[in-house]
């Protein structure tokens, strides 16, 4: 069989429950590594920041990742790339949020940290997904780069954000938004590109609105039986849930695995 190159979410995809106490299925294990042993390439797709991810990538046993929403790009454990923002465009939401009194921080590197002005963002949103260090008198101008961008602000505030809509975002919590690069495909085309592979042998599977970037046209897009229904929409292959050997199964269904 021709090599393909298959790309999983983690959360509700790979991972059953919440993090910090997922696991993953054995049916899913398996499945994985019947792909390995074939000759396929694997590898994560995920939103989260390569600091975030890179220990959770080997935890379940993964050397390959597409990061930071598309941006990020990782082979053989090795960080081969990371794009950061459009550094003018945070600028000018920042310098909006200021100007309006929304709390912000953002995150200058790749790093487990995030900064901010004030103490405002962690009282506001008790967040412990990453540390929020504070520097009195922040200004992102004294940083060449900004990968992500924090606005604290309960829905629909941001709406109000005119500078906002000039960027990717997404709301994981009610308390803030994360200004991050929403688009997994982008990531996935390079890496496929760095191996000269062909985009109609690559295979995704996900759940969730921010995997709708990855299904594409171009390649086989398989939703998961808990995926929302806008997901499902648009995939190649509807298959059961992550926790009742959705993988598995799918890779049987098409032959990929005995």
């Amino acid at each position: 069989m021709k090599r393909k190159f298959f790309f999983f979410d983690i959360d509700g995809t790979l991972a059953v429950g919440q993090p910090g106490k997922q696991y993953i299925p054995d049916s899913t294990k398996e499945a994985i590594e019947k792909l390995k042993q074939a000759g396929h390439f694997v590898a994560i797709a995920t939103g989260r920041s390569y600091a975030m991810a890179v220990d959770h990538m080997k935890e379940l046993g993964f050397k390959n990742m597409v990061s930071d929403g598309g941006n990020g790009i990782t082979i053989d454990e090795k960080l081969i790339e990371i794009k950061p923002l459009d550094y003018q465009k945070c600028l000018n939401l920042i310098d909006e949020c200021i100007e309006k009194n929304y709390i912000w921080a953002f995150s200058p590197d790749n790093t487990q940290r995030r900064l901010a002005p004030d103490n405002r963002f962690y009282d506001f949103t008790h967040d412990i997904y990453m540390k929020t260090e504070v520097q009195e008198g922040l200004n992102p101008r004294d940083f060449d780069q900004i990968y992500k961008v924090y606005v604290a602000c309960f829905a629909p505030e941001e709406e109000k954000l005119e500078s906002l809509k000039q960027l990717p975002w997404c709301r994981f919590h009610k308390e803030y938004i994360f200004v991050e690069p929403g688009d997994k495909s982008v990531g996935i085309k390079a890496m496929v590109d760095y191996f000269n592979g062909d985009y109609s042998d690559v295979v995704v599977f996900g759940d969730e609105k921010n995997d709708l970037s990855m299904f594409q046209d171009e390649w086989t897009s398989i939703a998961m039986g808990n995926a929302i229904d806008e997901l499902k929409a648009k995939a190649t292959y509807v298959t059961d849930a992550c926790d009742q050997d959705g993988i598995y199964n799918a890779c049987k269904h098409f032959k990929w695995i005995d």
